[in-house]
């Protein structure tokens, strides 16, 4: 991962240091080693991750590349640091924005059931639960031509919810994308808040929780058969996974990722021309 250039071997050393720390410190900090779902989790399509990360079950996937978390988390710091300059007094009173507040989504006398998180922005004038994206271009351009997906959809309005179970009454929610790469490039999806798009999501986590704590499961004991019935999803994001193990034939040791269906052969005049 470290690279210099040049050939003087202290400055490869110094350089596999410093990687080392910025490695270590990423995979340590408390976003990281949080097991608790998050509200950016909870809309994951593949249910066969959300299974693997509430039973808090063995990583197989190697520690990915921190460096685009990284600038991601200095980014929301930046744009934390812009609104809270900006930040102005509403006529009740009350601070204008709520920068970076924790709210509860779900609350439950269990905490590991609790879902919970930080909204980047809630602006109080616009009623707008604002999240900060920041992203490649490439990525940037999906968003804007087919929407966030449904994982970033679900995320927006379950902080939504957070910010109505604050006392807030949202009526939008907004995702703002910001291209990483060169030149300053933003879009922003928004819609109208709706608090029943993040009650199915709960619904859902409650069905996968109730799934993972039956009879069943406990009776398989979480064997390959048993994590084979649980689904993945043609949206999953397999490489970004911790339990993602390419060719991988047991489920309890990794999951081999979304199988794409083989291509049909071509024969005869077809196959020419391809």
């Amino acid at each position: 991962m470290a690279k210099t250039s040049g050939n003087d071997d202290t400055g490869q050393m110094l350089a596999e240091r410093i990687a080392a720390l910025i490695v270590d410190t990423a995979h340590n900090a408390p976003r990281s080693l949080q097991k608790r779902l998050g509200p950016s989790e909870v809309g994951d399509p593949c249910e066969r991750r959300l299974s693997y990360k509430e039973l808090d079950w063995p990583r197989s996937a190697a520690d990915g590349d921190p460096a685009a978390s990284i600038i991601g988390t200095g980014f929301h710091t930046w744009m934390e640091e812009a609104f809270t300059r900006r930040q102005t007094t509403l006529p009740d009173g009350r601070p204008r924005y709520k920068i970076e507040e924790r709210v509860t989504v779900q609350q439950s006398a269990i905490e590991a059931a609790i879902v919970a998180g930080s909204t980047d922005l809630y602006d109080r004038l616009t009623r707008t639960v604002w999240d900060w994206k920041l992203v490649g271009h490439t990525t940037l351009d999906k968003y804007r031509r087919g929407g966030p997906g449904p994982q970033y959809r679900t995320q927006a309005h379950l902080y939504g919810l957070g910010q109505e179970n604050a006392g807030e009454t949202p009526e939008r929610v907004a995702i703002c994308f910001v291209g990483r790469y060169h030149e300053l490039r933003v879009h922003v999806w928004t819609e109208r808040y709706d608090r029943q798009v993040a009650l199915d999501a709960l619904a859902r986590l409650a069905r996968i929780r109730a799934h993972l704590t039956g009879p069943e499961a406990q009776a398989s004991n979480y064997d390959h058969t048993w994590w084979s019935q649980i689904p993945t999803s043609e949206l999953a994001k397999c490489r970004f996974c911790e339990w993602f193990k390419p060719g991988s034939t047991d489920l309890t040791v990794g999951c081999p990722g979304v199988q794409q269906p083989a291509a049909t052969p071509r024969h005869g005049f077809e196959s020419l021309i391809a």
